[in-house]
């Protein structure tokens, strides 16, 4: 395993970190883990050096925190920084962010947070937590020895990002980044800003929630062609650990051959090991991937709120996921659920004064509703 220093920290973490919002459950059930197996498969990986192990509060329906726990008993729990979240979006006081750290605390049987976060901030989270003082919260708790190292989780646009960052001297950051992801949420520009300010970076959704993992026909023929042959998982990795100002890359592993092969992987994840041919052929599958996409999307939500209850960066999430994996039918399905379809649209044109991109929303709207509604 390799390690790297997490930003101006001391603390040398594995670049292969642990997950746990994808652990194998029953019963087709969210909330119901599989202890056995999730237990298994995390003192593995802290077995052969993962060292940076990551939940929330709200992951499996709140579960997570118990099976973490049960997986650092007999003296894992000193092996590994784990780090862990503050709803935000459920804070109603100054009173509630102890309440629920406090709460964590006791799920996970420990005294103390190695690396708390501020979990999904976007505009709206940030300034709740901001109205109940979350400043003061953080350094109460770094004071009496709760937490150790302090964070967010962010998403939302580059604006906010670097404002975040700007606001507190933060430990780390935790981004959703990938080579289909440069200029989406915080992007590129938003991961050098926090390397630059010696923030710690930790990397969320490196194969897009999974979506990088089977390459289509034409994107594996330019895999094939390399030198050096990768899975298109590895290709998904090693693009980010080739980034000297990424320390971890998170991995939501599902199950024990996941665990392994990652590990595997992550011995040979140098940063700046890729050569100019390998970073070539990346840009060649972006290329293919973006040529597929049908509606530039960046997700900043200016847009939002529409007047008519349309969910419009989702619905565009659906429908480019749809044309770029050619998982028509999967997308479907999960549009299905969305709250706030497309059809809801009265054409006001809201959204495309507020749009900058200038994406012409409306049109576009009605691509979804002809694809998954119709």
């Amino acid at each position: 395993m390799l390690y790297r220093r997490l930003g101006q920290t001391d603390k040398m973490a594995s670049i292969l970190g642990f997950g746990t919002m994808r652990l194998p459950t029953l019963e087709g059930d969210d909330s119901k883990i599989d202890d056995e197996k999730a237990v298994h498969m995390i003192r593995y990986a802290i077995d052969h050096g993962v060292n940076y192990i990551d939940t929330a509060y709200p992951y499996h329906g709140g579960m997570s925190e118990f099976v973490i726990e049960k997986a650092l008993r007999d003296g894992y729990r000193e092996k590994v920084y784990l780090a862990t979240k503050l709803p935000s979006w459920l804070i109603t006081s100054r009173e509630d962010m102890d309440r629920y750290l406090n709460e964590q605390l006791d799920k996970l049987k420990t005294d103390y947070i190695d690396f708390y976060l501020l979990h999904a901030l976007n505009r709206d989270f940030w300034s709740l937590v901001k109205k109940h003082d979350v400043f003061d919260f953080l350094n109460s708790a770094i004071k009496d020895g709760r937490i150790k190292y302090t964070g967010f989780s962010f998403h939302d646009n580059l604006n906010l990002f670097k404002e975040i960052v700007d606001s507190y001297p933060w430990d780390i950051c935790q981004i959703q980044y990938n080579f289909m992801d440069e200029n989406f949420q915080a992007g590129k520009e938003g991961l050098m800003y926090a390397a630059s300010k010696n923030l710690g970076v930790v990397i969320m959704e490196p194969l897009r929630g999974g979506y990088l993992v089977s390459s289509p026909q034409e994107i594996q023929k330019i895999w094939d062609s390399a030198e050096t042959k990768r899975s298109p998982v590895e290709w998904g990795f090693q693009y980010l650990w080739d980034y000297p100002e990424i320390n971890v890359v998170l991995s939501g592993m599902s199950d024990i051959e996941q665990v392994k092969n990652n590990i595997e992987f992550a011995e040979k994840g140098f940063s700046g090991s890729l050569t100019e041919e390998e970073k070539y052929l990346i840009s060649r599958v972006k290329e293919i991937y973006r040529s597929k996409t049908r509606v530039f999307c960046t997700g900043c939500h200016y847009c939002m709120p529409c007047p008519s209850g349309v969910n419009i960066p989702e619905s565009f999430k659906y429908l480019n996921n749809a044309e770029m994996f050619d998982r028509v039918e999967e997308e479907k399905v999960l549009y299905s659920g969305l709250e706030g379809k497309a059809s809801n649209c009265t054409e006001c044109g809201q959204c495309e004064d507020k749009c900058p991109q200038k994406t012409p929303i409306k049109e576009m709207l009605k691509e979804v509703v002809r694809l998954f509604e119709k």
